[in-house]
């Protein structure tokens, strides 16, 4: 059996700068919806969606991938699957399914500024750069929990 010649892969914007995830890890594309807030959460984790019976947690991609923008008014969920969670990423908008040829795909060498690991790939479209994702590496750096603060603060009652 041959090996595939092309990524199916979902692509969308943040902001100025394209993206794509591999297209098989697509459950759908919601548009409108609030999430509903969940206290203490790390900063990029913007609620919980109650979709078909599954808690779905809401994050917002832009931090971690160097990306500056407004959170879009009305707003665009690319909901993935990733080890049977299901994730809810805003983007600003959908693109396309497209088939992107592997041959074509290059080393990021300078990444967006910010965007760690998550970027694996770039490619360059016939009308724009396409920065191929990973979304587990994505979501693990979205969902890290925030520093416990090692200084307290009252009055220590026990003995020193």
């Amino acid at each position: 059996m041959n090996a595939p010649q092309h990524h199916r892969c979902c692509t969308f914007r943040v902001g100025d700068a394209c993206f794509a995830i591999p297209a098989d890890g697509v459950v759908e594309v919601l548009r409108g919806g609030r999430p509903a807030r969940v206290p203490l959460a790390p900063e990029a984790i913007l609620g919980l969606l109650h979709l078909r019976g599954r808690i779905v947690p809401v994050v917002d991609p832009a931090a971690s991938l160097g990306v500056i923008r407004e959170l879009p008014e009305r707003r665009t969920h690319l909901v993935i699957s990733l080890q049977d969670d299901w994730y809810g990423l805003v983007i600003d908008e959908m693109i396309d399914v497209v088939e992107i040829p592997i041959d074509r795909i290059e080393q990021p060498t300078a990444t967006l500024e910010g965007a760690g690991d998550a970027v694996v790939g770039v490619y360059a479209a016939p009308d724009r750069l396409v920065h191929l994702l990973d979304p587990q590496r994505m979501i693990q750096s979205l969902v890290r929990p925030r520093p416990q603060h090692l200084d307290r603060q009252g009055v220590f009652h026990g003995r020193s």
